[in-house]
């Protein structure tokens, strides 16, 4: 099964999400389909008005469309745009297990800071960064109805609130959204979230990972140079 990797569209990361797409697809050993969730491809969809605690344009809960968007068949993939591949996608979607309806890294941090990048605060809460990267057993998602999705709470949807209970989400390794500035240095680490603040922008372009991110988003903007056709 080809993996269908949706990812969290920002107006202000446009970057952010091709580079991550180019990471991905570098690496990757097999066919990969990407869709970004963006919010002007989801009128008469997504209706919910942003929350002021927000950081970015699909935080709070265009995420959990995935399911609903896969038509609730097979598996899909979430990533927040913040991110690089650094290993080959197919080790991911490997770890695919009917037994759970949802697997993602069970990080167990809270952060010290009270605003984070572009001045946005911080908000903490359990389960933070859960949802960051989800592997969605669709059929099992059934109840993210594009209802729902609209109308819970930010907190009943970063914290799971909509499975029965935790024993439905199985964990992933954390080199699998490995935590920059958060967690110390990794050179295993498989996907890197620039979660406090991806080096796009100037503050954090000094973060941990940031020279491999500029060399992806280089090969991003690469065109390849043909001669001169003869006259």
């Amino acid at each position: 099964m080809t993996p269908r990797v949706f990812i969290g569209f920002d107006s202000k990361e446009v970057i952010a999400y091709h580079t991550l797409c180019q990471s991905i697809l570098e690496r990757s050993s097999i066919p990969v389909t990407f869709t970004p969730i963006a919010l002007d491809a989801l009128r008469g969809v997504f209706t919910r008005d942003r929350n002021q605690l927000q950081s970015t344009e699909f935080s709070f809960s265009r995420r959990f469309l995935t399911p609903y968007l896969s038509g609730y068949e097979g598996w899909s993939l979430f990533l927040d745009c913040d991110m690089m591949f650094r290993r080959d996608i197919a080790e991911l979607w490997a770890l695919r297990d009917d037994a759970y309806a949802v697997m993602c890294c069970k990080h167990d941090y809270q952060p010290k800071e009270e605003v984070k990048f572009l001045g946005q605060v911080q908000t903490k809460y359990e389960k933070k960064n859960w949802s960051s990267t989800m592997l969605f057993n669709n059929a099992r998602c059934s109840v993210l109805t594009s209802d729902y999705v609209n109308t819970a709470t930010g907190l009943e949807l970063h914290q799971f609130k909509w499975l029965n209970d935790d024993g439905e989400i199985g964990a992933l390794p954390l080199r699998w959204n490995h935590l920059v500035g958060v967690y110390d240095h990794d050179p295993s680490a498989a996907n890197v979230h620039f979660t406090e603040g991806g080096p796009y922008f100037s503050e954090y372009s000094g973060v941990d990972y940031a020279d491999e991110w500029f060399a992806v988003r280089d090969r991003v903007n690469a065109v390849a140079q043909r001669p001169a056709a003869a006259v």
